[in-house]
């Protein structure tokens, strides 16, 4: 069963199905505006346009670009330069949530401290040491 919300776009109470987060007539405008967009990008001159580009021509907004590449509906392997803004640094990215320079940083910084951890336990474990006392027989 649905909830009822607040459209983000018009603000009109809908009931949300986990679905759509407009209400059916913002999704229907969202659809023309795609549609636009797409007929755009279909043509051969304009497949390797930015993202600038494309909302200056077409009038549509980039959240809306940046959600139609997260969600798949405009692939990256047909318009290269499309992506979506790196929840980190804000760059475009294709996959994800980071961008590969992001995740290698990232990568790179959680190997750093794997490897501080570990040291760390190393000079613990030696301080500790392992006392051994020998019954010496003469």
């Amino acid at each position: 069963m649905g909830e009822i919300k607040s459209c983000p776009t018009c603000g009109q109470l809908f009931n949300y199905n986990g679905i759509r987060e407009v209400c059916a007539n913002c999704a229907a405008e969202e659809e023309k505006k795609y549609e636009e967009v797409y007929r755009f990008l279909r043509r051969r001159e304009n497949r390797a346009a930015t993202v600038e580009r494309i909302v200056e021509a077409t009038g549509c907004t980039e959240e809306l670009l940046y959600g139609w590449v997260r969600r798949g509906r405009l692939q990256t392997a047909l318009f290269p330069n499309l992506g979506y803004p790196c929840d980190n640094c804000g760059h475009l990215t294709t996959t994800g949530k980071l961008c590969d320079n992001c995740t290698n940083k990232l990568q790179r910084d959680l190997n750093q401290f794997e490897a501080s951890k570990e040291f760390r336990e190393s000079i613990e474990k030696n301080e500790r040491g392992t006392y051994l006392s020998e019954k010496r027989t003469r």
